[in-house]
């Protein structure tokens, strides 16, 4: 199997520890590593290095080939961000350049696995439905009604075999209220959609030469100097030229290749938000549901996150539910159940010319 791991992306939900210079992907959320070495570390007992490639930010490249230094992992470098379509489209006519016509699996770099051995399994039973034509995603199972993630539901069984199912996609849904959330998790008819696919190079092209002919077009010109000297240049004016599109809209939403979803219990979560990275950390909390990094101190407080990358210790009193996070040139204090709103401060810091802080 191919692996193309998508690194793009601001990570501006993590902000003020996430930067523009220095994505969430980049950063050591979990305690385990920078998350992009993680991604690759948990699909090194399916996917030799020498079968991935990471394609990223220009502006990124450079710090990724100094954590990746002397491991054979290919590295695509995007002038501009432009979505995932493209993203997608990108892996698939490198693999194919590359010679390989195999299953590809394209999976974005900034997910915890808790449970890497059942991830690998729905990857390889994607690879084996993949091989026979059409797009199969995994399906993450839920455990709660989660409202912060888009939702895929299954159709019919189309096989099974030993532990692994595989059902049909019936549709893709949009992240749904508290009482549809309530409503699909009781159906069991409903897994999250993680944004993580497998399929053939020949597949993703043939939809993208269909639904988004101009991306198509773009690729075949990139597909024609790759390991030249006119790489550079030419991916740059394909690349400006695009139109920013995601793959679930782009071409999701209207395929014509059969689709398949892996059901998953593997321990997923996309760790999108402060909040969800105090609960993914959740035995490390103290009785009162405190959680610090660097030796922070909380008295009389309850439920809250004190992350410092300053250096500094955080003294917390008698806080309830908050977020503080401490970095050399900002501190966010904030309700931890509204970190999903911290773009809001990043959009602010966009508006008032703060380019220094972003």
């Amino acid at each position: 199997m191919f692996a193309v791991v998508m690194c793009g992306g601001s990570g501006t939900r993590f902000w003020p520890a996430s930067r523009k210079q220095r994505p969430k992907q980049f950063l050591d959320i979990t305690g385990k590593g920078p998350m992009i070495v993680e991604t690759c570390g948990r699909l090194r007992p399916i996917i030799r290095d020498e079968e991935m490639v990471l394609i990223l930010g220009k502006k990124h490249l450079a710090e990724a080939r100094q954590i990746f230094d002397g491991r054979e992992i290919s590295m695509l470098a995007e002038p501009v961000g432009r979505n995932t379509a493209p993203c997608i489209g990108l892996g698939a006519i490198y693999a194919r350049y590359r010679n390989y016509n195999g299953p590809v699996a394209f999976l974005p770099a900034d997910h915890f696995i808790g449970d890497p051995g059942a991830f690998l399994k729905s990857l390889q039973t994607g690879g084996d439905v993949a091989e026979t034509g059409g797009i199969a995603t995994i399906g993450i199972v839920p455990n709660r009604p989660e409202t912060g993630y888009g939702y895929i539901k299954r159709g019919e069984p189309d096989g099974k075999s030993e532990d692994r199912q595989i059902f049909s996609v019936s549709q893709f849904v949009e992240k749904p209220d508290l009482e549809t959330a309530v409503a699909y998790l009781a159906s069991g008819d409903y897994y999250w959609n993680g944004g993580i696919f497998v399929a053939t190079p020949e597949t993703i092209l043939k939809e993208t030469k269909r639904q988004l002919p101009e991306l198509y077009a773009g690729l075949l010109e990139l597909e024609k100097v790759f390991g030249t000297d006119d790489f550079e240049p030419a991916f740059q004016e394909v690349y400006e030229n695009l139109a920013s599109v995601s793959f679930d809209y782009g071409i999701m939403e209207n395929i014509q290749e059969p689709v398949y979803v892996i059901p998953s219990q593997c321990g997923w979560s996309d760790v999108g938000s402060w909040e969800s990275l105090y609960e993914l950390r959740s035995s490390e909390q103290d009785n009162d549901g405190n959680l610090g990094d660097g030796g922070n101190i909380f008295i009389d407080c309850e439920g809250t996150f004190a992350s410092g990358r300053s250096g500094r210790m955080i003294a917390c009193l008698g806080l309830k539910n908050c977020l503080v996070v401490d970095t050399e040139d900002s501190l966010l204090v904030a309700d931890l159940k509204n970190s999903q709103d911290i773009r809001k401060v990043v959009d602010l810091l966009k508006e008032t010319g703060r380019d220094d802080l972003l």
